[in-house]
């Protein structure tokens, strides 16, 4: 049986500023920009009590908590406390998947010092990140990454919860549906449609009909509903993609300067490609309206999307595909993704990727 460990920070960006700067203790604090284009990147607990979330809009963040303090990022600084955690986790084991800065699974079926059982290790982190570094942090153990991801955020903050195998489908039978990994609220409305509204309901649906609603992610969920994942921690990740996004300084519906905006984009992301090496054959281009709905449009080529001036001609073949005349834009995004074959050999190990929404964004 497998001994897995998930590892959340607790509010990480936010956690750091209280954590060196002690008059911001207590108080609702959000990392990103106050102006009216501003996106809130990391929100403390004081401030999610008022509804403050990261991705927010920060005027609407404002009025949901007046008393909100609005503190700039220090990515290098979050970077760095990042690197000093999984020193931490590598005294445990090797076999670390990060999925960011603040979160990462360890596979300590056979760990370092030899402890029997995986509760103890995650004790054991937690303790040390607190008392080395002044943090907090929430822990899920269980024999999977799907339960150990469920059961770290079952007691946040400075949560610790184990799902026994026994208990496992128990657990997972009164699970609401927008707590499975996967299911965002797109996904929960859908299932919400279909009368599907917790584990045990998931549960009683065939895997023919779920693939047929949700595609290849559903056998992922008729799999997560009987407490199988069979998905290894992966110690080595492949970067699948590469992208960068502008949140423009007014809602634009104008052609020419969608195109002047979407040229800044591709401009960016071609030297983006340059420095990290990376080469696709998939163009994605995202678009987010006025009223935060977004949509993407992709395609892919039979050559490498390295240089804008292979970038700039599809994106302008994608952007023909939306439609803004009525519907102003807010943010547009382009990404190049299915990692060409020599170039997923030469970028084995995991990059952490910045979005930047003129500031951070934390989940």
């Amino acid at each position: 049986m497998r001994k897995i460990i998930h590892i959340d920070m607790d509010a990480f960006y936010a956690s750091v500023e209280q954590r060196d700067h002690p008059e911001l203790r207590g108080k609702p604090v959000a990392v990103g920009h106050a102006e009216q284009r501003g996106v809130v990147a990391a929100a403390s607990y004081e401030a999610r009590k008022y509804g403050v979330r990261s991705a927010m809009a920060s005027l609407k963040a404002k009025r949901l908590c007046p008393e909100l303090i609005f503190v700039e990022g220090r990515m290098d600084v979050y970077k760095s406390v990042s690197r000093q955690i999984h020193e931490i986790f590598h005294d445990y084991t090797d076999v670390i998947e990060p999925l960011s800065l603040d979160e990462a699974f360890l596979d300590v079926t056979f760990n370092k010092p030899g402890f029997s059982l995986a509760v103890d290790i995650a004790k054991e982190i937690k303790r040390r990140i607190w008392e080395n570094l002044s943090l907090r942090a929430s822990a899920g153990v269980s024999y999977n990454k799907f339960l150990a991801k469920v059961a770290s955020d079952y007691r946040k903050p400075d949560g610790l919860c184990t799902i026994h195998p026994d208990q496992a489908l128990d657990f997972i039978s009164r699970l609401p549906i927008e707590s499975f990994w996967g299911v965002g609220p797109v996904t929960a409305r859908k299932m919400h449609a279909l009368g599907i509204h917790n584990g045990l309901d998931l549960r009683e649906c065939s895997q023919e009909m779920l693939v047929r609603q949700f595609g290849k992610a559903g056998i992922l969920y008729y799999e997560f509903a009987r407490g199988v994942d069979e998905r290894p921690v992966e110690a080595v990740r492949i970067r699948k993609s590469v992208g960068c996004e502008r949140t423009l300084e007014k809602d634009i519906t104008r052609e020419s300067s969608v195109i002047i905006e979407l040229y800044h984009v591709a401009t960016e992301l071609a030297e983006r490609l340059g420095r990290s090496g990376f080469k696709g054959n998939t163009l994605t281009l995202k678009i987010k309206f006025h009223d935060f709905n977004q949509i993407t449009r992709s395609l892919s080529t039979s050559i490498e999307l390295t240089t804008l001036n292979r970038i700039l001609p599809l994106a302008k073949r994608l952007l023909k595909e939306v439609e803004y005349a009525e519907h102003p834009i807010r943010l547009i995004g382009l990404s190049v993704s299915n990692p060409t074959k020599s170039d997923s050999s030469e970028n084995e190990r995991w990059t952490q990727l910045d979005l930047r929404f003129n500031g951070w964004l934390e989940r």
